[in-house]
């Protein structure tokens, strides 16, 4: 293994629960944080759900409707706050809040000589939103779906990644949290992959193959270990 790939929401950085509840009283809506933290899971099972039926695009209104919805947000509302966010996604990207540890993790990798990509599924404006959190310099290649016009788990945005670090797919460890888009998408695509804090969100029945190719882990300790095992060579 010669290079690793990161989804970035829900990989690298979450939702930020506290400015979307600052956002949505801006238009007169009052909800806790908290509630929106705990609807979270909601919305990421219908973002599984939506990608194994095949929906097209990235289903931003649709993830974000369901956010709402769980954390008890009034119907009527729900649409047209949806809709506003969306608008707004570009201007002020909901989706900034770090997770721990994980940017400590790619810049080692890269401190190793390990080329890492980003690969999202995401509405065109992430590499201005990796900016913005001065990350610019921590990734070789940035594959936005919204920027490329292609999405996981379509195989062509990771081959498009791979050819960006200048390895085969077959060569590349792909970590993310969604089983639809980032674990299937990138074992059908060539790459080894790890489901990371993911198994809550994985459809009834589906199994987990642990195997050469494939791996889970809930910390970014445990991926350290992953990568290990799975013989990630560096610099």
């Amino acid at each position: 293994m010669r290079a690793v790939t990161f989804d970035f929401g829900q990989t690298l950085a979450e939702l930020d629960t506290a400015m979307l509840a600052s956002r949505l009283a801006e238009r007169g809506v009052t909800v806790a944080a908290s509630a929106l933290e705990d609807a979270r899971p909601a919305m990421w099972r219908r973002y599984n759900e939506a990608i194994r039926a095949g929906l097209g695009g990235h289903p931003w209104v649709l993830l974000m409707a369901t956010l709402l919805r769980s954390a008890g947000v009034e119907e009527a509302a729900v649409d047209p706050l949806s809709e506003w966010l969306f608008i707004e996604q570009p201007r002020r990207n909901l989706w900034r809040r770090p997770i721990a540890g994980m940017i400590d993790r790619v810049r080692a990798l890269r401190a190793r000589g390990i080329p890492v990509g980003v690969i999202s599924n995401s509405e065109g404006g992430l590499a201005g939103l990796i900016s913005e959190m001065g990350w610019t310099h921590d990734f070789d290649v940035v594959a936005d779906s919204g920027a490329l016009g292609m999405e996981k788990p379509d195989r062509a945005i990771f081959d498009w990644t791979a050819e960006g670090l200048g390895v085969h797919p077959a060569e590349v460890v792909h970590v993310g949290d969604s089983w639809a888009a980032d674990y299937l998408g990138a074992r059908a695509a060539g790459m080894r992959a790890v489901l990371f804090r993911g198994r809550d969100l994985m459809p009834s029945g589906a199994v987990l193959e642990v195997d050469s190719r494939g791996a889970a882990c809930e910390s970014p300790d445990e991926l350290d270990e992953v990568l290990r095992a799975m013989g990630l060579s560096g610099g």
